[in-house]
């Protein structure tokens, strides 16, 4: 028996208590957001427990426990002259402010959903077969709806598009413009209400994901130059295109170069195709850190079966890298992909007939 090394097996052991103290952290940050407590911490400032039940109609004792759990986390900040806890500008910045680049509630939702699909993505382990994504918890597509969000709100308009060449100028002309794999649409909505001039026309295979972003586009008064219909990425209707986006969704797609061929058909010869992507590496060794495992753990549970339950199931997976996404673009037929621009989670890269 190889002899074991008790420094190295401390350090994994500490580990272990780090990670099974976020995920058991999980269900608290879930419920402090369904509650609306991080929403009145972030609103009426540092509370004891009492003052927090009074103002959320909650039960003393529960809020008493989640606070000291909270603090413990180092996600609320415990003030032990007054006995009060609050959110710090950085906390609410992750928990509280829905707008902020790093409101991360979406990936806690997401972490759930993963779990409730657990036994389904287990036994395709074994059998090799996909995971539909209508076959997913039900939350799922709310989640990553509201995980992707706050990317989009704060790069989509102001980083990612200017990134692309002379795009930005055909958009305030006026553009037609379609956002496959658009989800819930927020990214459709998004560039709706930035450039009123263009048309926009999101797609999705999932139809409840398709009603609503209907309805997001009716909230959100942009149903004059938008609509959204149900659609794949091979078979979309719409043509004669100045630009095409697809926002962390090829890697899903069970044929991404039968899409690329699709799409490289429906622009017109000067179009674009923007595809937002996952920020990876082109070796295993490049996405070994934080930001792989997250990913790594989201493909396995959610991007790889739903790929394999697909035509074809290429499965990609979410760290495919530059590399091998560039390959399949091109061997969809065009001529140049490059890399406009990145973000802390996402690469832009841009191609072009």
């Amino acid at each position: 028996m190889t002899a074991i090394n008790e420094d190295k097996l401390n350090e994994l052991v500490g580990q272990m208590l780090t990670d099974l103290g976020g995920a058991f952290t999980v269900p608290l940050v879930r419920i402090g957001d369904e509650l609306g407590l991080y929403k009145v911490l972030h609103e009426e400032g540092a509370m004891n427990s009492q003052e927090l039940a009074a103002a959320t109609g909650c039960s003393e004792r529960y809020l008493r426990e989640w606070l000291c759990g909270q603090a413990a986390a180092n996600y609320l900040t415990y003030d032990r002259e007054s006995d009060r806890f609050s959110l710090s500008p950085e906390q609410a910045m992750i928990f509280a402010v829905k707008d902020s680049p790093v409101y991360l509630i979406g990936a806690f939702d997401t972490m759930a959903a993963m779990l409730d699909n657990q036994q389904k993505v287990q036994s395709a382990f074994r059998s090799g077969a996909g995971v539909g994504w209508s076959d997913q918890a039900s939350c799922l597509f709310c989640a990553v709806a509201r995980f992707f969000r706050p990317g989009y709100v704060n790069s989509l308009v102001n980083d990612w598009l200017p990134s692309l060449d002379g795009v930005v100028e055909k958009l305030e002309r006026g553009a037609r413009v379609a956002d496959v794999g658009c989800g819930h649409g927020i990214s459709t909505i998004l560039m709706a209400e930035a450039f009123p001039n263009s048309t926009f026309v999101g797609y999705d295979f999932h139809e409840s994901s398709i009603e609503a972003a209907s309805a997001h586009a009716r909230e959100h008064g942009v149903t004059d130059n938008t609509r959204f219909e149900v659609g794949l990425a091979k078979d979309f209707s719409e043509s004669d295109l100045d630009l095409v986006t697809c926002f962390d969704c090829l890697h899903d797609m069970g044929d991404p170069r039968g899409a690329a061929e699709h799409i490289k058909k429906r622009l017109k010869p000067d179009g674009t195709w923007m595809i937002v992507e996952p920020l990876s590496g082109n070796t295993v060794e490049e996405n070994l850190n934080p930001v792989g495992r997250l990913f790594y753990a989201a493909s396995t549970m959610i991007c790889v079966p739903t790929s394999l339950d697909q035509e074809v199931g290429a499965a990609l997976g979410a760290q495919a890298g530059e590399k091998r996404l560039s390959d399949v673009i091109k061997a969809g037929g065009f001529g140049q992909v490059r890399r406009a621009t990145e973000g802390p989670f996402n690469m832009i890269l841009e191609a072009t007939p």
